[in-house]
């Protein structure tokens, strides 16, 4: 029963969320919603932005588990573009709220793991060797994923815009050589 209320009161939110603002939504409306009182929701979350916290992990946990391998740097694209859009109202109600941090930082997370995979991808392909990738690794993901989240930053202020994630993907697609590209900044490092 425990666990379905947990379940129940995420749901609700969730909902809520799509629906509203984060600063309009309160514990008393999520009770309400869930037909619940106080203590239970309190028995499960201490408060909105731990229940916030908790719904965005889960979130970025079932991309990561979604995408156990990347391939190019499209696919790392197209995976955290996925964990920024998935319930797109609810994304931007987040990301509008003084509650962002928290999904900025599962962005910064997602972002690295996905690039990480992808590093680790290169060498075991051989394309780049991978000596070099051991030395250099933590500057590779670094920049890239600060290139990735600057570019979801972009996307998420200007609203979500279809026509601009197709365009960021274009950018990407035209990255194709992206490999090449680390080879010779892990060769320069030297």
């Amino acid at each position: 029963m425990a666990n379905f209320t947990r379940e129940a009161i995420k749901a609700t939110f969730i909902k809520l969320l799509e629906e509203r603002q984060f600063s309009d939504i309160t514990v008393k409306s999520i009770v309400e919603e869930c037909g619940i009182n106080r203590n239970s929701f309190y028995y499960h979350f201490q408060d909105l932005p731990s229940l916030l916290e908790e719904i965005i992990r889960e979130e970025s946990d079932a991309v990561i588990k979604k995408y156990s391998s990347v391939n190019s740097i499209v696919e790392c694209f197209d995976a955290i573009e996925e964990f920024a859009s998935n319930r797109k109202k609810a994304i931007m109600h987040i990301y509008r709220s003084v509650s962002r941090d928290v999904f900025e930082r599962y962005l910064m997370k997602t972002s690295e793991y996905f690039l990480s995979r992808y590093i680790d991808a290169l060498a075991e392909s051989g394309e780049i060797d991978p000596s070099l990738i051991v030395r250099n690794k933590t500057l590779i993901v670094v920049y890239y994923k600060c290139l990735f989240f600057g570019v979801i930053i972009e996307w998420l202020e200007h609203g979500m815009d279809e026509q601009l994630a197709k365009d960021f993907r274009c950018v990407f697609r035209l990255k194709a050589d992206t490999a090449d590209e680390l080879a010779e900044i892990l060769r320069s490092q030297i």
